[in-house]
């Protein structure tokens, strides 16, 4: 296995005083150098405003800036460039849909669903759109392991249903969710489908084709991108028929006090003027992701899953939460009754940085009854060498703490 650490300057540096280990990848991801020098070879080289420039630099901004959006099209299998609207994140991702979809086809008495395991992000919208509009929101539950109740999906389902919206990969459970089932039982009733990917995306192959969904969002910087970027990807029927998310530049075509009228996808959903350099550092951690391949980085996420989980359940009195057949590389857990700020706390001190709190998913702490959990979360450039050092960080802090 080649070294991948070399290619992450943040990684080679020492937290009060013993080597960084950071197991905080859900909540972001670091980034290679390339991606960086692509950032700086941005701003030093042809930083310039974008599409209604006629000068050099902007010419050459905007070709970079067209050229990575192919490259995310490219690299999720979307059928035509202009279905993928380049965003903030996915929260922005997801908000846009919740505000401009449910503006056109959600009415009082509609329902929307969501699972049990969503995210904030992946809630609050559908309700502020259920407030504004007067639906319902229905859940989809989950099992004591983390695992959807798809038997109840189909009674969930029904004529008043008007979207469904659920994550591919739970940020505090690691469950892969069947999303592919989902959506072909929602689209059975007519009823289109929402994709959280953020937790998916840089870790398993997407192709939006064969998952045949109608929206798909994820965020740069969980995929070794920077922060500030993100993606919408979204079937053109859905794009035509829904109004603007935010007025602007860029979106219109023309503008007078009486009228306006709307600019072409995908330039309708992207007011105003993008973050371009972040956008190009996004092309470039695509890049950087396909010449190590996704299986590679599916395989070895999944061979630091399964020891960490080996070693973790060594510990006395750790209990996993979230233990799902098919899981990403996500290990939520608590130990006996000490709370996991304590721990956390503590570990930090020895140069271990892991997640603590409820992660943003307070339902899921809801439905176990608990405060929160620590969360370590890996990426490929992580080392069996550092589980083992989160392993005797944790049993030091119990026995500091018992």
């Amino acid at each position: 296995m080649p070294d991948f650490r070399k290619d992450f300057p943040i990684l080679d540096q020492q937290v009060n005083g013993y080597p960084l280990v950071y197991f905080d990848n859900a909540a972001t991801s670091q980034k290679p150098k390339v991606v960086i020098d692509a950032l700086n070879d941005y701003y030093q080289t042809i930083n310039s405003n974008i599409h209604r420039g006629v000068h050099h630099l902007s010419q050459l901004a905007t070709a970079r800036f067209e050229e990575a959006r192919r490259a995310v099209q490219q690299f999720i299998h979307a059928p035509h460039a202009h279905e993928v609207i380049l965003t903030k994140g996915t929260t922005e991702s997801i908000n846009l849909v919740a505000s401009s979809f449910c503006q056109r086809f959600l009415h009082a008495g509609d329902e929307v669903v969501v699972s049990e395991m969503e995210h904030h992000a992946n809630i609050v919208p559908w309700q502020l759109a259920c407030e504004r509009h007067g639906a319902t929101l229905r859940v989809l539950p989950f099992d004591d392991r983390g695992v959807l109740r798809m038997e109840e999906l189909d009674s969930l389902l029904n004529e008043k249903t008007r979207i469904v919206a659920v994550n591919h990969v739970s940020n505090t459970l690691g469950t892969i969710n069947p999303v592919a089932e989902i959506i072909r039982k929602a689209h059975a009733k007519g009823i289109p489908v929402l994709v959280d990917g953020a937790q998916a995306a840089g870790h398993l192959p997407i192709d939006v084709q064969a998952l045949d969904c109608d929206f798909y969002c994820f965020s740069g910087h969980k995929m070794y991108a920077p922060m500030g970027v993100g993606v919408l990807y979204a079937k053109e029927q859905w794009l035509n028929e829904m109004p603007p998310y935010q007025g602007g530049g860029e979106m219109i075509k023309t503008v007078t006090f009486a009228h306006t009228t709307y600019n072409e996808l995908p330039y309708k959903f992207e007011a105003g003027t993008p973050s371009v350099g972040d956008v190009i550092g996004l092309q470039t951690a695509i890049e950087y992701i396909n010449s190590i391949g996704l299986e590679v980085i599916a395989g070895r996420e999944q061979a630091l899953l399964e020891y960490a989980t080996q070693q973790l359940l060594q510990i006395d009195g750790l209990q996993i939460v979230g233990t799902a057949p098919h899981k990403s590389a996500i290990i939520s857990f608590n130990i006996n009754k000490l709370h996991p700020f304590d721990i956390g706390t503590l570990i930090d001190q020895m140069g271990i940085a892991v997640r603590t709190g409820h992660h943003c998913s307070m339902p899921i702490m809801e439905h176990f009854g608990i405060p929160g959990t620590l969360r370590a979360s890996f990426a490929f450039y992580n080392t069996e060498e550092e589980i083992d050092r989160l392993v005797a960080a944790v049993k030091k802090a119990v026995m500091m703490l018992s």
